[in-house]
């Protein structure tokens, strides 16, 4: 089944949903495998490769991180093609000065946003639903 491209439908059926648990960015070297818990996201830069892990797997194996995240996922099916969605979610969160880094998957788009504005940031996209 293809997701959806229509931004009204999208918006109107974007069903954000917190997922349980801290998740943090960390990053080394090129080379490196994921630890044996597994990644959650995976970016493989020049510099070398991001991993979205939990937070008690960073802080288990000592990892530095900036920042402690909460995971947003948008249960609406997106279209990897869909054009406006990353820009409507921004614009909602920008506008409640909610930083936020966005992970597209094959079925679903995910926010990662600080942990302390995580309620914020679902208000916010709540808000946006019903609004669209």
């Amino acid at each position: 089944m293809p997701g959806e491209t229509d931004l009204s439908t999208l918006l109107a059926a974007l069903r954000p949903v917190r997922r349980a648990g801290e998740v943090v960015f960390v990053s080394h070297g090129p080379g490196r495998v994921p630890p044996a818990e597994g990644a959650l996201a995976t970016v493989v830069e020049d510099e070398g490769t991001t991993w979205v892990v939990p937070r008690s797997v960073a802080d288990e194996h000592g990892w530095a991180y900036d920042l402690v995240l909460a995971w947003i996922t948008l249960e609406v099916r997106s279209s990897l093609a869909a054009v406006g969605l990353t820009a409507a979610v921004s614009a909602a969160l920008t506008a409640e000065g909610i930083s936020a880094n966005v992970l597209a998957g094959f079925h679903h788009d995910h926010l990662l946003v600080p942990l302390e504005r995580a309620d914020d940031a679902l208000a916010a996209l709540q808000r946006l639903s019903t609004s669209g």
